[in-house]
């Protein structure tokens, strides 16, 4: 089984080509020795949104139609699966794809020439994301899905983003997770705590009522000059704190409440207030900057951790995964594994490359998560405010 897997939920455009055998998805979880990646294609735009501070939709889309398909060539000559074409182009379906592509010129332009040059790779499935993320990037991925499912005649499979986000703990060589387990999925445009009773069955317990974890990361760094993507950028200056000099002290929004949900766009805003009661000279202090930056760092990973962990009260479970790109904090996984071993709960986090969006963690939830439901090409759609239930 050949899997060929695109992602454009957001602003990275990724592909990925993952191989297993029909042994290896009779098994309940993914092992890592019985699948190989390929190819493991991204196209990052995150030089091109920095002037945004965060990610510019109509932007993001162009840069998808305009990434898509020379990343495709790449992923297939890095797979093997690159040939040239020696039959002749059917007219009749270049013409059915660019109908599907007639909002996508720029995709139809490249793609012909695609179906013109190379032959059908040697692919049992496409498998695409389908939401939650930025409604146009979806689209645009999802057409080129279309597209290529249609002409090359090869099934197509839909696969939801934060489930992906879940399995992207099985791109490295762990130990078998145990379930029940508790995934926290944290990144730019989502928070969720979800209870997992196993692969393809999950509840959602608790989640951001505005701002997501690394959406707070960015409009913080926007405010301290810091540039996008705020997250990691604020970590790096976090790293300079050495002792208080500004006695800068943020709330931890909905710590203690009585649920399980989140709220980060108070934080922003207390950043914010505190920026602009300094003066000119303090704002651009190496010193204030990196306090602010440890503060705003120690804020999230004080309230993502305390949630997560008071929701193992209640719902017992062996193993507590990551997921997300800010899954790639280092304090946030340190805290973390300081908890979940004082409880002897078993701790995943992916591996930092994996953390962000990727193709890979896209393939294998079509391999493996019964959500994953093969549809036709003329069916499928986007669904920006797809929920993980299931």
């Amino acid at each position: 089984m050949i899997i060929l897997a695109i992602e454009t939920s957001c602003d990275d455009t990724a592909i990925s080509i993952i191989k297993t055998n029909a042994s290896a998805l009779k098994k309940k979880q993914p092992v890592f020795n019985d699948f190989e990646i390929l190819s493991d294609c991204i196209s990052s735009q995150a030089e091109i949104h920095s002037p945004y501070g965060g990610v510019f939709p109509a932007v993001a889309k162009r840069e998808h139609q305009k990434n898509l398909t020379p990343l495709l060539i790449k992923s297939l000559k890095n797979s093997g699966l690159l040939k040239n074409n020696k039959k002749t182009i059917n007219v009749k379906k270049i013409l059915k794809v660019q109908k599907i592509l007639e909002r996508n010129q720029e995709i139809f332009n490249n793609i012909k020439e695609l179906f013109k040059k190379y032959d059908i790779p040697e692919i049992n499935k496409i498998a695409v994301t389908v939401g939650p993320g930025l409604e146009p990037c979806l689209y645009t991925g999802i057409n080129f899905a279309r597209a290529l499912s249609f002409y090359w005649n090869i099934p197509l499979s839909s696969v939801n983003h934060l489930e992906g986000h879940i399995f992207s703990n099985w791109l490295a060589p762990i130990e078998k997770i145990e379930f029940p387990a508790i995934a926290l999925v944290v990144s730019g445009g989502n928070t969720q705590i979800i209870n997992i009773e196993k692969i393809g069955k999950y509840k959602l317990i608790g989640e951001t009522r505005d701002d997501a974890a690394g959406e707070c990361f960015d409009k913080a760094a926007r405010i301290l000059g810091l540039g996008y993507p705020g997250g990691p950028n604020i970590a790096k200056e976090a790293k300079k704190f050495k002792a208080k000099k500004f006695n800068i002290s943020l709330p931890r929004p909905m710590k203690y409440d009585k649920n399980y949900d989140f709220s980060f766009s108070g934080l922003k805003t207390a950043v914010l207030y505190d920026f602009k009661k300094r003066t000119e000279k303090e704002q651009k202090s190496g010193d204030y900057i990196a306090e602010m930056c440890y503060e705003i760092e120690r804020a999230v990973i004080d309230v993502l951790v305390f949630k997560t962990m008071k929701a193992t009260e209640m719902l017992k479970p062996k193993t507590i995964l990551l997921g997300g790109g800010v899954s790639a904090n280092k304090e946030l996984i340190k805290e973390f594994k300081k908890q979940c071993k004082a409880q002897k709960i078993l701790f995943s986090a992916p591996l930092s490359k994996f953390s962000g969006d990727n193709a890979s963690m896209v393939a294998l939830t079509a391999l493996f998560s019964s959500n994953a439901k093969n549809v036709s090409w003329q069916k499928i759609k986007p669904n920006s405010n797809l929920k993980i239930n299931g």
